[in-house]
């Protein structure tokens, strides 16, 4: 595992003013942490801010999830995909939500749209694997692992500029950019987000080094943790291949890699990139 060493967490405490934990991700994660969590409790949590029940509602009952009823009420939705589902859907709305569209420095609807489209094609790469990897887990990776750059473009306001360069200078990637002209880097502020809404430890790991190919060499990742990163570098390069018409600037890195963590061979992938330009034609 990669820390981040203390003062590295109080520089960017004193230079980020990054959106604190909501009050509903609070709660749920309170009652989450009882001996014996409460459905009914759960779900009035939920069901108590609108914006949010709806929002999870729609979520549960697109085809990521393949549910063959509707499911119309939250309570429901809580029984049938149960509590750690249920809370990974909530703080993935949150997340969008956390942001403002007038302190940030790049188009926030063209960000999320895109971690949308990452998000859906991880849990579409999930569906296809033959270990099985929980959706949740693919879901909210999609959202939240590049949720440290809506923070950088909103503490800095030059951000865009780097953007645009690390896209057209694919030699280097973004990170590279980052750490040239602000001595941090996207992964590092997205990690600190995660952990300060307490996701799990994991998923924070993930983030941390969503650019670092040696993770899917690491011996001390669970092998379902490595599918799911796995996943995730898959999803991203076929989001970028098939909205840019090319590759993830690091793709180079993860190809190898990726393909024998998920055990996927050419006709396997060329059958996935497919499904997955279903998802952006629409």
């Amino acid at each position: 595992m990669i820390e981040i060493d203390d003062k590295v967490l109080k520089d960017l405490r004193s230079g980020f003013n990054l959106p604190p934990k909501p009050e509903v991700l609070q709660a749920l994660q309170n009652e989450l942490s009882q001996n014996e969590p409460e459905l009914t409790r759960i779900a009035s949590i939920i069901s108590a801010d609108v914006a949010t029940s709806a929002a999870v509602l729609k979520v549960i009952n697109s085809p990521a999830y393949g549910l063959s009823r509707t499911i119309t009420d939250i309570k429901q939705a809580v029984m049938f995909l149960g509590v750690n589902c249920i809370t990974q859907v909530v703080t993935g709305y949150l997340l969008k939500k956390a942001f403002a569209q007038e302190e940030c420095c790049i188009s926030l609807q063209r960000f999320w749209d895109n971690a949308a489209d990452i998000s859906q094609v991880a849990v579409l790469i999930g569906q296809h694997l033959k270990s099985r990897v929980p959706v949740e887990n693919l879901q909210l990776l999609g959202l939240f692992h590049d949720a440290g750059v809506p923070a950088m473009a909103t503490r800095y306001e030059k951000y865009n500029e780097v953007l645009v360069r690390a896209a057209e200078r694919t030699e280097h990637t973004l990170e590279y950019y980052e750490k040239q002209q602000f001595h941090t880097t996207h992964t590092v502020v997205g990690y600190y987000l995660a952990t300060s809404w307490h996701l799990p430890k994991n998923i924070c790991q993930m983030i941390l080094r969503h650019h670092d190919p040696d993770y899917l060499l690491d011996r001390s990742i669970a092998k379902e943790d490595k599918l799911a990163f796995a996943a995730l570098k898959l999803a991203e390069n076929l989001v970028q291949e098939g909205k840019q018409f090319r590759s993830a600037a690091d793709w180079y890195l993860f190809k190898d890699k990726v393909m024998i963590e998920l055990d996927l061979h050419d006709d396997e992938y060329v059958d996935i990139k497919e499904d997955a330009e279903d998802v952006f034609m629409h």
